[in-house]
């Protein structure tokens, strides 16, 4: 319980912590993450503008793949104010309700791209179970009920997150452990019993995440019956071809979420250094490296790439 002598006292602001029991390298690390943040909006950007422009690429499976870039973008987005402020401005102190707007952002984000990856597995599953009737079965209609559907229900999970944080009295310490405010960070600050965001912030990781990571795997074991159930080697390994990119992205968000997950909950004895690195991870990898996945592993976007370049350095 709260004693009555703190009852009165609240902080207006948080402050963010760049690298823990190092603040004189934070320097050091603000050109790094520029150019981390630089190449992630150009790499999301590039997969944008590549299947706007290419009509052989409006299919579901790349209308999927520009709705995962956007919240790739908006995720990105959402930690670079803080981080900026931070590394490039040594300015760490963040207002409460700033905070608390880029909490309810970075969640939701986390959630839509949860989202995303469940319906891309559904994508695959589709294209391979029933090739012929792929493009009937998800037509422009379904994509964007299904972009709509995964927003609304991020938007609202995360919805409660804001409010269980208000009501809470800040009157001990204000320092994140962070570059950038997260639920379960902000939560342990608190000076009151929490119990409430706890088992709410519990349900959502089972109920969302953890069933969005069930969905994903069922639609695997669907996918592997039947393309075992192809009677050529060669077919069954073009089948499984087009869903290792999936694969890659599937893996660089839930391993570090996971990562993180169990970090906060069973290694508050770990150094600070750990939950940073961490949750820096589980944030800023997957915006980054998805594109580079995609342009690896998909052949229509490799090609569409080399041909942009080809063109530039043939008018040099």
């Amino acid at each position: 319980m709260m004693n009555t002598s703190s009852s009165h006292v609240n902080h207006h602001s948080f402050i963010l912590t760049g690298i823990p029991g190092m603040p004189d390298k934070n320097p050091w690390m603000a050109f790094p993450l520029g150019f981390l943040y630089t190449m992630t909006l150009l790499g999301n950007g590039t997969i944008l503008a590549i299947i706007k422009v290419d009509r052989s690429l409006h299919e579901p499976m790349y209308y999927f793949l520009s709705i995962l870039a956007l919240t790739d973008v908006g995720l990105s987005m959402s930690t670079l104010p803080s981080m900026l402020s931070i590394f490039w401005f040594n300015a760490p102190e963040v207002p409460f309700d700033a905070c608390i707007t880029q909490m309810f952002f970075i969640h939701s984000f986390g959630e839509v791209e949860s989202g995303v990856l469940v319906s891309m597995a559904f994508d695959r599953f589709v294209a391979i179970r029933d090739p012929l009737h792929y493009a009937s079965i998800l037509t422009h209609g379904i994509i964007g009920k299904i972009g709509i559907a995964v927003i609304i229900r991020a938007v609202c999970v995360v919805f409660p997150v804001p409010f269980l944080i208000k009501r809470l009295p800040f009157c001990h310490s204000n320092v994140l452990s962070h570059s950038y405010c997260l639920h379960q960070d902000a939560m342990r600050l608190a000076c009151a019993s929490t119990r409430v965001n706890s088992l709410y912030g519990l349900i959502v990781v089972i109920f969302t995440l953890g069933f969005d990571a069930f969905i994903i795997l069922f639609s695997y074991v669907l996918i592997l019956k039947t393309v075992l159930d192809i009677a050529s080697r060669a077919e069954r390994l073009k089948a499984l071809n087009t869903c290792l990119s999936h694969i890659c992205a599937v893996l660089l968000f839930y391993v570090p979420l996971i990562g993180v997950t169990m970090i906060h909950r069973f290694g508050k004895h770990l150094s600070p250094v750990v939950h940073t690195f961490m949750a820096n991870t589980y944030l800023l990898l997957p915006p980054l490296l998805n594109p580079v996945v995609y342009s690896v592993k998909t052949k229509q976007i490799q090609r569409r790439i080399i041909h942009v370049f080809q063109r530039r350095k043939n008018r040099v």
